[in-house]
């Protein structure tokens, strides 16, 4: 697989930093990442049960800790490509699944791969990380094959609302951020080109306490959205007191909306 040279000079400063941040905290995750992700685990499932039963070149975008790269290259009897933005993901994913997956740091909106080199895109839960929407389909649309796919997990609004709720104000939380529309996605991925189909549902997990909930959270590197966030002991009794009113009987939720994209590449010519 060869790499292309992808010019960097524009991106903002903003761009920059949200990146960096992005990469930082996912790195820092990393360890304990497998352990902490089960909701993550779970949606994905639903998006495996999409995949076609052939597939020639396999892209997991935003791969993490390697699970999905790995049980690509299984499947398919052929190494899968497991991108990432943050290195310590891929020194995890190298180290758990070594030659099933062949592993490159990179930017979902600037992918270091050729023109129509891929067949296939899988992605569960890393697209919402990215800002620009648009240069993200545009970069899918370019490096898949006519007649390829893209299978995308990602969050919309009404994520975390709960977490939103305890913490009164969503700046004391930074495990807390604004999602895209389910609509504008659809449209950004239209106007790249896709044929594109959409399913939204909500997916409730439970926690026995409030500290599970944010471990669950801060463990898959999504605090990420705020920066600067200082909590006082106050602000955290408070959130306690918030969201042990929502208690169900299987504990505290923590609900989050789902979205499934499947996107097509036509067969005409780009």
């Amino acid at each position: 697989m060869h790499a292309r040279t992808v010019p960097t000079g524009w991106q903002t400063r903003a761009d920059i930093e949200w990146r960096r941040r992005v990469a930082h905290a996912f790195s820092r995750a990393a360890p304990r990442y497998v352990e902490l992700a089960s909701a993550q685990q779970t949606m994905g499932e639903s998006l495996w049960r999409r995949l076609p039963p052939r597939a020639g070149t396999v892209l997991d975008l935003g791969c993490g800790p390697g699970h999905w790269t790995a049980r690509l290259s299984q499947r398919y009897q052929r190494c899968a490509i497991g991108l990432d933005l943050a290195p310590g993901m891929l020194i995890e994913a190298q180290q758990r699944h070594g030659r099933q997956g062949h592993w490159l740091c990179g930017d979902a909106t600037a992918l270091p791969l050729n023109n129509r080199s891929i067949e296939l895109v899988f992605s569960n839960l890393a697209i919402q990380w990215c800002c620009d929407h648009d240069a993200l389909f545009a970069e899918l649309y370019r490096v898949l094959m006519p007649g390829g796919r893209a299978l995308l997990n990602t969050l919309v609004p009404g994520t975390l609302n709960e977490v939103s709720y305890a913490w009164c104000r969503p700046d004391q939380s930074a495990a807390v951020r604004r999602f895209t529309d389910t609509q504008t996605l659809i449209h950004a991925a239209r106007c790249a080109g896709f044929e594109a189909d959409a399913e939204q549902a909500a997916r409730r997990f439970h926690y026995p306490d409030i500290a599970a909930v944010m471990a669950s959270i801060k463990g898959i590197g999504a605090q990420t959205a705020r920066a600067g966030a200082r909590l006082t002991r106050r602000h955290l009794a408070q959130a306690t007191r918030r969201y042990e009113a929502l208690r169900e009987n299987a504990g505290l939720p923590v609900t989050y909306q789902c979205l499934t994209l499947d996107l097509t590449k036509p067969e005409r010519k780009a």
